[in-house]
């Protein structure tokens, strides 16, 4: 939509002649650097058991949302019963995606087909340029955000993919660098499915594989990795799913915890700070964690829920976890 004024308040609905929808209404997205966005994060959210949808319908119609990242793994899955289970969840997340964007990454989940239902769905920034949703970036308050595909790493077998996407992301991340670029928006937020890091007992080959390849690339291609491109162009946050549970962890690049200081560890850190938030609800239910946390784990939960966001101002950027099993912020 084009010619909307920043922060009015527009009604509308859809169809033609032959059937109209009911009236939605949303805000158009405040402009330039100076307000305080505010977003829900979380992925792995799926028809059956989807435990965070009744919440997340009430805040995002509240207006306590200006937008929501879902960090792929949709529906379980877009593609069941001849798609009919991805009509079923448009459905589900409409009283959601009509009042505030519903944006979106990809997830292991969608890739049948080679992502058809996921590209067919949803109409992200960037589809000029020819990345059919799989990875995009967009400025709101003084934060960019780039959405990305992990699913490059484990599903496209021409390695083509991998670069096409690395290389957009140094540009972007280039472009987010320049200093007046990074004077305007300092906060960069990255968000894509499957982590760099997780403490689950579950997943063998992405929790407790050193070799991860959204860590450090593929075998085929193994500088092609994310994690000294994000510590290179100075990530602050990462935002991850794909473990059914919440994790939080320390600023952290290559297993080491780069504090800002004991007393205020995420204050001024000197790596990313990474955020598993994949407990929004589906089918195959919750993932367990080992007994011992890593050295790099800070905070884990198992409780079904999704993470809140607010941008304060150029300095400070406040989260929590939100328990939809206690109905209570978590940490």
């Amino acid at each position: 939509l084009t010619g909307l004024t920043p922060g009015t308040k527009y009604s509308y609905h859809c169809g033609s002649a032959l059937r109209w929808s009911a009236i939605f209404s949303f805000t158009a997205m405040e402009s330039g650097n100076k307000w305080k966005p505010k977003f829900a994060a979380y992925g792995d959210l799926g028809n059956i058991n989807g435990r965070s949808i009744p919440r997340l319908q009430e805040w995002a119609q509240k207006g306590n949302f200006d937008f929501v990242m879902h960090a792929g793994d949709m529906a379980y899955n877009l593609d069941t019963n001849n798609a009919r289970m991805g009509d079923e969840f448009m459905r589900q997340i409409e009283p959601i995606a009509a009042y505030v964007p519903y944006m979106t990454s990809p997830g292991n989940q969608e890739e049948k087909y080679n992502f058809s239902n996921y590209k067919a769905r949803f109409s992200m920034p960037g589809m000029a340029g020819n990345t059919e949703n799989m990875y995009y970036s967009f400025n709101v308050g003084p934060v960019h955000i780039i959405s990305l595909s992990t699913e490059v790493y484990y599903y496209y077998v021409d390695y083509r993919y991998v670069d096409r996407q690395y290389n957009w992301l140094k540009q972007d991340l280039q472009i987010a660098n320049e200093p007046e670029n990074r004077k305007q928006r300092p906060w960069i937020i990255t968000v894509g499915h499957k982590p760099m890091y997780c403490s689950n007992s579950d997943d063998i080959p992405i929790c407790r594989n050193k070799m991860n390849p959204v860590r450090v690339g593929s075998h085929l291609e193994p500088g092609r990795g994310l994690e000294d491109l994000f510590y290179k162009y100075g990530v602050d946050l990462e935002i991850w799913a794909h473990e059914h549970t919440y994790e939080r962890l320390w600023p952290v690049y290559n297993y080491t915890v780069y504090k800002g200081s004991m007393e205020a560890p995420y204050t001024n850190p000197k790596a990313p700070v990474h955020i598993i938030t994949g407990s929004a609800g589906c089918r195959e239910r919750h993932d367990h964690f080992i007994p011992d946390p890593r050295v790099w784990s800070a905070f884990r939960d198992e409780d079904y829920g999704y993470t809140r966001f607010q941008v304060h101002n150029t300095t400070h950027l406040y989260l929590e976890q939100v328990s939809d099993d206690k109905i209570r912020p978590m940490r």
